[in-house]
């Protein structure tokens, strides 16, 4: 990549986090203040960046433009598939993939490994909420009012023996997914299956998806899975950040 180019990337990302000065942003790039603040006049001209009243640089009314429009050309399924898929293969267990959408949470991907059984999850079929690791891992990191508004319909009807029946135990079930990292379905929607999950990020830094990891009990027990939590954390990192999150 070009050093100009580069330079260009790393002064749009840096004022994103905030306004910065010239002095602010050539010690970020270790260049002469006179090279930072050419480069910050440049993008300026091109409504990459704006200087501000106040001195500042910014982030400029077309990038912020540019970047409504891009959003559109994203999809969530098509970006993820080469990560997940490379996922499935190495483990040999079933990926699934799943997103907020509005006050449900609906599975947007699977992929299942040639001569395994078939698991009950379909693409486009909404989640049970209280009982799916991938709901947990999206939900722990949503405000308190979108998960009571999710709750509202969730019956916590319980399926198994390992189900979590009441709002307030899935709370605290959230903490924890929230404090851990990860969020589990350790066979409460069907209790041969379990499963770990985690969160995706979007450019602004929201988690609005999640991927798992899926297996039958008989082949992976809980704590096996939770082996594969390194792994999965690589997969949903690099989706976030092709999508244009940030850490």
């Amino acid at each position: 990549m070009s050093q100009s180019i580069q330079r260009a990337a790393d002064i749009l990302e840096f004022v994103s986090i905030r306004p910065r000065t010239p002095s602010e942003v050539a010690e970020h790039l270790q260049v002469h203040r006179s090279t930072a603040l050419r480069m910050l006049q440049t993008l300026s001209e091109t409504g990459l960046a704006r200087r501000r009243n106040d001195g500042l640089y910014g982030v400029g009314y077309r990038l912020t433009g540019l970047a409504h429009v891009a959003q559109e050309q994203f999809d969530l399924a098509a970006v993820a598939k080469p990560h997940l898929a490379a996922l499935g293969e190495s483990c040999s267990h079933t990926i699934h993939l799943a997103e907020l959408q509005g006050r449900s949470i609906a599975y947007v991907d699977k992929i299942e490994q040639p001569g395994m059984v078939r698991l009950y999850s379909q693409i486009g079929q909404p989640v049970v909420l209280h009982t799916s690791g991938v709901s947990k891992a999206i939900l722990a990191h949503q405000s308190a009012a979108v998960v009571d508004a999710m709750l509202e319909s969730c019956s916590f009807e319980s399926y198994t023996d390992a189900t979590i029946t009441s709002p307030d135990a899935f709370r605290r079930e959230l903490d924890h997914v929230r404090d851990q990292g990860w969020a589990v379905d350790a066979g409460e929607y069907e209790d041969y299956v379990n499963c770990i999950a985690m969160p995706l990020h979007d450019a602004g830094g929201a988690v609005f998806a999640s991927a798992s990891i899926t297996s039958l009990k008989a082949r992976a027990d809980l704590d096996e899975l939770q082996q594969l939590a390194p792994r999965l954390k690589e997969v949903t990192t690099s989706i976030s950040k092709e999508i244009g999150w940030r850490p």
